[in-house]
């Protein structure tokens, strides 16, 4: 009986060193070495202080700023634990709404913001991605033509011309990786972010 288990247990205890210990170290070790921002969480810094990762999504509300894509994970609330908030991009409960496409609180709720939006910017059709959550709710990226169309509630809140602002949108474009994956997409607070830089001229 021993003969047997003495093998089984110095097998167990190897194996478990190699791939729950040594393996894990090794690739947080060469990931941090050929690439230290990303294996840092992408962070991104204004004036040495970290203000997000190009990974996740940030709620920006005000009109001086370019707005992302809805949001559906939500937190706990603190007045009952068995009920939850919105709580827009939230990394520790990422998630998607769950609604699927008959259901109607989505409909009232993509309705509701289609006709914010069309407030915001008359006659122009709303991009899908303006008014439609991602799967992770963390969704840090919008499509061009929801950030251009966005352009006049942010020139008209800042007192920028149109035309500088799309300037600043078309500069921010990343294009498909390796030029056939994805779709070409911004960032929404990288954008922000070099929007304060531009002041108000």
């Amino acid at each position: 009986m021993l003969n047997q288990l003495r093998p089984a247990l110095v097998l167990l205890i190897a194996l478990t060193a190699l791939t729950g210990l040594a393996y894990p170290l090794a690739m947080t070790g060469i990931a941090g070495a050929i690439f230290p921002a990303k294996a840092a969480g992408s962070l991104i810094e204004r004036d040495g202080k970290v203000v997000g990762s190009s990974l996740i999504g940030q709620s920006f509300t005000s009109d001086r700023y370019f707005h992302g894509r809805p949001s559906a994970t939500t937190a706990a609330d603190p007045a009952d634990a068995t009920k939850t908030l919105p709580s827009p991009y939230n990394a520790a409960n990422s998630s998607g709404s769950n609604l699927g496409p008959t259901s109607a609180a989505l409909a009232e709720r993509v309705k509701a913001d289609v006709a914010a939006r069309q407030a915001e910017n008359p006659g122009r059709p709303v991009p899908v991605d303006l008014v439609t959550a991602s799967g992770s709710g963390l969704d840090p990226d919008l499509s061009p033509e929801a950030v251009l169309f966005q352009v006049p509630r942010v020139s008209k809140a800042r007192s920028l011309s149109e035309d500088r602002l799309r300037g600043l949108v078309e500069a921010q474009v990343q294009d498909r990786l390796l030029g056939i994956l994805g779709e070409p997409r911004v960032n929404v607070l990288a954008l922000n972010l070099a929007l304060d830089g531009l002041g108000s001229k």
